[in-house]
Order: C-alpha cells, then structure tokens, then sequence
C-alpha cells in the first residue's frame, strides 16, 4: 500500500473516531437544560463544520499529484490540528 493510501487510511480513521465521540457529546448535551444544550449545540455545530473542512482537504490531498502530495500534506496536518484543538475545545465545555 503506498504512503498516501496508508495517510488517507488513517486520517478516515480519526475521522471516524470524532464522529463517535460527536455522538457521545450530542447524547450529553441532550440530558442538559434547554439553555446549556443550545450553548453546546453551538459547540457541536462548530466542532463538525471544522471536521467537514478536514474531510475536504483530505479529499483534495488524495486527489492530488504524487508532486503536490508533500505540500499539500503539510496544509492537511495544519487543518487537522484545528480540527483537534476545536473537539478538545468543545468537549472540554460540554463536559464542564
């Protein structure tokens, strides 16, 4: 398998696993008060927008030239930084 095959592999990996933790965060916020679960909607909301942006350059990355690879790959680790800083963020105020 090559580099880029196992890369895409793994970060579909990450990906799946925000999207249950996503899940577990919505079945929290659904237990709290009408006011909290609109304050961490906001944050779910956020949280999944950002991981719709990872998916995208994900996608793009793996479309891309075996040229273009390695410089694209590096904006990919960039998004996905953010995307890991954002569900830290969020979950950090749900669970509060």
């Amino acid at each position: 398998m090559s580099d880029k095959a196992l890369y895409q592999q793994k970060k579909e990996a990450e990906i799946a696993i925000w999207k249950s933790e996503i899940v577990k965060l919505k079945a929290k916020a659904s237990l709290a008060s009408a006011d909290a679960q609109i304050e961490m909607n906001k944050h779910i909301d956020a949280l999944e927008k950002k991981i719709d942006e990872g998916k995208t350059k994900l996608s793009d990355l793996i479309k891309a030239t075996d040229e273009m690879y390695e410089s694209m790959k590096t904006n990919v680790e960039s998004v996905w930084d953010s995307v890991k800083t954002a569900f830290n963020d969020a979950a950090s105020k749900i669970k509060s």
